[in-house]
């Protein structure tokens, strides 16, 4: 059962793999993608089949497809706008190449959330059934690493900055994610279905501020901005303006409940408690 994972060269995907050996899926049964093979030479060498997937170039996506009976299609990293043209093609190619399921990494509520990245899942889920490709929803909410990667700015200002109001995030660590889809990849009766994956504890940006500050003895507060100006301030760190744009209209759909999630699919799927906020950040400061 031949099983590729898109995105192999980045994080969640590159976590995908490493969760999939861990369930006893043979190297050899599993094709790793990229753009720059050389950043998964190591797997290779660990028997992984590793082949080059560039969402822009089909000819290299029905290559890096072929033979795979399950792939994971992770979500593009490139400006919203080219998103979900790479994902069309993604799914031609995976369609093409017979495959029997394609798990896709998407976004929580992509059916009624109405930020700028859920409106691209939201096109290619539809897509998926467009195609009538056998499929399986990860409707993933917001990465606890998008705030612990933060720590050294947060702990450097003493606050924590947002637009997302008292707005509650399910988020949960790149890890869990990934074993999720492992599950999902390795196992049995998950097509058709649509996992709506988060945290056990939600918490607010105000609450997160409140955890850094027990955690490191140092007061840290959230400031509630405006989507403008947290765009503003985004960019004046260096973050590129639509980047910056689409994180504060993120924080927006936070405060609108669009990344909160109590259907407790995640915990049940990889069989233990999400990793928890307060661990996270501990993990984080060691």
């Amino acid at each position: 059962m031949p099983i590729a994972v898109t995105g192999a060269t980045g994080q969640l995907g590159r976590l995908t793999v490493e969760a999939l050996l861990r369930r006893g899926i043979p190297a050899a049964d599993i094709i790793a993608t990229g753009r720059d093979l050389a950043r998964i030479k190591d797997l290779a060498d660990r028997g992984v089949t590793v082949r080059r997937a560039d969402f822009a170039d089909p000819d290299s996506l029905a290559e890096a497809f072929a033979g795979a009976d399950r792939l994971l299609l992770v979500s593009a990293s490139v400006p919203v706008g080219e998103r979900v043209a790479h994902h069309r093609r993604a799914i031609d190619a995976a369609v093409s190449a017979g495959v029997s399921l394609v798990a896709y990494t998407s976004m929580s509520h992509a059916e009624s959330a109405t930020t700028v990245l859920a409106s691209t899942h939201r096109a290619t889920e539809e897509y998926l059934r467009e195609r009538a490709v056998p499929s399986v929803l990860l409707r993933n909410s917001w990465y606890l690493e998008n705030y612990t990667d933060q720590l050294p700015l947060i702990l450097r200002n003493g606050a924590v900055v947002g637009s997302a109001g008292q707005g509650r995030i399910s988020a949960a660590a790149r890890a869990d994610y990934a074993e999720a889809a492992a599950v999902v990849l390795a196992g049995e009766g998950h097509v058709g279905q649509v996992y709506e994956l988060g945290g056990d504890e939600a918490f607010t940006l105000a609450e997160l501020a409140a955890a850094i500050s027990a955690a490191t003895g140092k007061r840290i507060t959230y400031t509630d901005l405006p989507a403008d100006q947290l765009t503003q301030v985004l960019t004046d760190a260096g973050l590129p303006t639509e980047l910056a744009h689409v994180l504060a209209d993120a924080d927006l759909g936070m405060s609108r409940g669009e990344l909160f999630t109590d259907s407790g699919d995640l915990r049940r799927l990889i069989g233990r408690p999400a990793t928890a906020l307060t661990e996270a950040i501990a993990d984080a400061l060691r």
